[in-house]
């Protein structure tokens, strides 16, 4: 097969090759959504399907390009002659610790995890994220034991896992990051007024005789209940 033929396409239409088997699928599908379409069943790798869970890591090359690239398929439209790899997930080992019992200090996650002091500063792992996050500061920031940069940096990762696929230093950013977030919700960062009153309703069940009658009501009764519902804007 010669490359004008490889790249030859029906209108409308792109082709991709899923675990190096071609078919011609819609181009205007998501890499998931495509796959789905040539027949593909996702028993593991699929999730929310809308760019929050990482379920759905996948590598793919497209067209004559050398580069290995990194999505999620549920966000990644397909390209022509676009080779792909779904990914069900990502080997990672997190350290086993007790919240409540590791210290508030700089040097804890490094400790955790010493393998960040092999952080290269290649940046692979920031161009990989399909979140956009800055991952190689937020690993700088956790070497130096930054737990609030750390925090609001990795904020929005979802640990899909790529940013460790990626790494030549063979770091699992996003284990180190959760570590972080952890601490510093419960060393630093101020509980709000409205998180104390709901924790303490909590603790004095004031909402357990309402969620009785809830789940003894009728399914017709609910609905309309539902249906009813004030909603604020």
């Amino acid at each position: 097969m010669d490359k004008s033929e490889r790249s030859r396409t029906v209108d409308g239409y792109v082709r991709i090759f899923v675990m190096g088997k071609a078919y011609q699928v819609p181009s205007n599908l998501t890499i998931m959504k495509a796959m789905e379409y040539t027949g593909y069943r996702f028993v593991r790798g699929a999730g929310c399907r809308a760019g929050f869970c990482g379920a759905c890591s996948v590598l793919y090359r497209s067209g004559e390009s050398y580069k290995l690239q990194a999505a999620l398929a549920c966000q990644k439209l397909v390209e022509n002659d676009m080779h792909i790899a779904n990914l069900p997930f990502t080997p990672a080992q997190p350290r086993k610790y007790d919240l409540t019992r590791l210290p508030n200090k700089k040097t804890v996650l490094i400790e955790l995890y010493p393998e960040i002091a092999r952080c290269l500063s290649c940046n692979t792992c920031t161009k990989a994220c399909p979140q956009g996050l800055e991952v190689m500061e937020y690993v700088q920031a956790a070497i130096r034991g930054d737990l609030k940069l750390v925090s609001e940096l990795s904020f929005d990762c979802i640990a899909c896992g790529l940013c460790a696929l990626r790494c030549p230093a063979e770091i699992t950013p996003y284990n180190v990051a959760q570590v972080a977030r952890r601490l510093y919700s419960r060393h630093l960062l101020p509980k709000t007024r409205a998180l104390e009153a709901r924790l303490k309703e909590l603790e004095e069940k004031t909402y357990d005789s309402e969620f009785q009658k809830l789940r003894a009501m009728p399914i017709g009764e609910l609905r309309k209940l539902y249906e009813a519902r004030e909603i604020r804007e």
